[in-house]
């Protein structure tokens, strides 16, 4: 184990097998509050795994219609000004030219649940951004789909050594992973892995998917609309509110995939190997 990496921490646990108590070590997932202030202001405190703050901060961002562009974050920086040692690393302060508006829209001023993500919304319509739907025109091969569950899980370094992570990893349509990111909250791992293309440029991400590595829920999808990604895959089951986002802004979204199959619950006409030929010659 990396002694200084902050996901991961040692601890000594009893073990019982057969009936039998056996001393070891173990390791288990890091989880902390982070603080997103935009300007002087508190927008959001989620649980998270230490780890690609400011991916999860523009991920975050990007998804609560904040910024559009990687320049509108002029910058980010954890607070050094902190009322307590634990506060330490917790706090990311933001800079944004494209704030002054959009923060009335996306002002969370409750603790943010590192499993859902939706804790502070005032009202299931909040929920809803505005975002338009993702375009047409990109196919994908179930068979390569179906490859990717084992490329993420290869890439869950820290999931290896704690068996306590969600992963979210964004593919090409020819199943290259482009970023992979882990935390202890799905929906923060998403952010992570959408904030560290959107730094870089690469959104929108229209000849892209996303995988996750449990559920796909509303947020989880609102999530990919924002970066317009056109499909959305989970190894677990989809909520309703998922697949009517889903339906309304023309995404496919695959729940279930593992062993080789997949349920489609919206989309379809993405998914088929005659297509993906069509669009490798257009």
């Amino acid at each position: 184990m990396d002694e200084n990496d902050p996901a991961v921490r040692g601890v000594s646990i009893l073990r019982i097998e057969d009936g039998a108590p056996v001393r070891r070590d173990d390791r288990v997932s890091v989880e902390e509050p982070l603080e997103i202030r935009v300007g002087a202001e508190t927008l959001a405190v989620t649980m998270r795994t230490p780890g690609h703050d400011f991916d999860l901060a523009a991920g975050w961002l990007l998804a609560e219609g904040i910024v559009r562009r990687p320049d509108e974050i002029v910058r980010m920086e954890h607070c050094r000004e902190v009322r307590s040692p634990e506060e330490e690393g917790n706090v990311v302060l933001v800079r944004a030219t494209a704030a002054a508006g959009a923060t009335d829209r996306a002002r969370r001023l409750l603790l943010t649940s590192s499993s859902c993500g939706l804790c502070g919304k005032g009202s299931i319509e909040s929920l809803h951004g505005h975002f338009p739907p993702v375009p047409p025109g990109a196919r994908l091969d179930p068979a390569v789909l179906c490859r990717l569950p084992d490329a993420l899980r290869a890439a869950q370094g820290n999931f290896a050594q704690t068996g306590g992570l969600h992963a979210a990893g964004v593919f090409s349509l020819e199943g290259e992973l482009l970023a992979c990111r882990e935390d202890v909250g799905r929906h923060n791992a998403v952010d992570k892995a959408i904030g560290s293309l959107f730094r870089t440029g690469r959104v929108p991400l229209s000849r892209h998917l996303l995988l996750v590595s449990g559920r796909a829920s509303f947020e989880i999808v609102q999530k990919a609309l924002a970066a317009a990604l056109p499909i959305v895959a989970a190894v677990s089951a989809p909520s309703s509110l998922a697949v009517d986002l889903a339906r309304e802004s023309g995404m496919t979204l695959v729940g279930f995939l593992r062993d080789g199959g997949f349920n489609v619950y919206s989309g379809e006409e993405r998914l088929s190997p005659a297509a993906t030929a069509r669009s490798a010659r257009e």
